[in-house]
């Protein structure tokens, strides 16, 4: 019984860390998550966590070659950082918010809620190298 206690307990912790995958936002859960702009004109950050925004399309090449690096580097960091995806082509209102003109567009959100625009691939240690420097 002791042993299955602290396997539970154990387990408790690790999950967290272990089971954070990426999140796909649509207009409510972006307004929930990162930016309510019905209630705020002004950007203002609804979350605490460090989270990488990826603005991309089902029919973009660069598009689906970031994502592995996404999904990698989520799972490596657990519940220290977030990444969200929003499909620009089924969230325009959120893209043009944004001015998103070019994808994959990459917004890194620091907890502080200041972000940083990024257009354009970047490979996956160009990420964690961003990540390292401006998110943790």
């Amino acid at each position: 019984m002791k042993k299955i206690f602290i396997l539970i307990i154990l387990t408790s912790f690790l999950f967290p860390v272990i089971g954070q995958n990426i999140i796909h936002l649509d207009q409510v859960g972006f307004k929930e998550k990162v930016w309510d702009f019905k209630k705020n004109d002004k950007w203002k950050y609804e979350g605490n966590t460090p989270v990488i925004i990826d603005f991309y399309a089902t029919w973009c090449g660069p598009c689906k070659i970031i994502a592995p690096h996404l999904e990698a580097l989520q799972k490596e960091y657990g519940s220290k950082i977030q990444v969200y995806k929003v499909d620009v082509d089924k969230n325009v209102a959120v893209a043009k918010l944004l001015k998103i003109r070019s994808i994959p567009t990459l917004l890194y959100v620091s907890p502080d809620g200041k972000y940083n625009k990024v257009v354009g691939y970047r490979d996956k240690e160009a990420i964690r190298k961003y990540i390292e420097n401006h998110l943790l």
